[in-house]
């Protein structure tokens, strides 16, 4: 099954965490997980795909214009519904602990909401969850300052959701 995972990236946190992501996804067998900056990644691509991720800084509590630019180019897909039944999921990163990491995260899933797309996000059942995540999605506060750009709960939760996401893909590809 494929998994693509898009992101935008200021100061290299949201790339760590979408790197965790595909390090998740990777480890589920017959993942094939393509990792993509926004400038690299192509919407053409995503009809092929069988789980789209998707992931930004939260800006004010809502997605980086760069993301949403990339969002923007969808509506030939919505209009021809090809992404109907894809397997999506979101992140975000943000600089302060009350930056709008929940809010970020439903402005990412609305768009795969009106594609049709079944939103993966993260039970409480996970242990790295549980206290310290979201069931939206992952959303991670991350140090301003010092050479950690992740601490080790946010890379847990960003392989915890590449490897759920790459789980519940696998379930509905072996169905079709």
């Amino acid at each position: 099954m494929k998994v693509y995972i898009v992101y935008d990236s200021e100061g290299g946190h949201t790339e760590a965490l979408a790197q965790a992501i595909a390090e998740g996804s990777r480890g589920v067998e017959g993942a094939e997980v393509y990792l993509r900056h926004i400038n690299d990644a192509d919407v053409y691509e995503l009809p092929d795909m069988d789980a789209i991720i998707w992931g930004c800084p939260g800006h004010f509590g809502t997605i980086s214009s760069g993301l949403k630019a990339w969002i923007d180019k969808l509506g030939y897909l919505w209009a021809q519904g090809k992404l109907i039944d894809k397997v999506g999921a979101v992140f975000c990163t943000t600089a302060t602990t009350h930056g709008g990491v929940e809010s970020t995260m439903l402005n990412l899933i609305t768009p795969m909401l009106h594609q049709g797309m079944m939103i993966v996000g993260l039970p409480g059942n996970i242990p790295a969850n549980a206290l310290y995540g979201s069931y939206y999605g992952v959303g991670v506060t991350c140090p301003v300052e010092g050479s950690e750009l992740l601490t080790q709960q946010g890379l847990e939760l960003g392989m915890a959701l590449g490897e759920r996401v790459a789980q519940v893909a696998r379930k509905f590809t072996k169905e079709q």
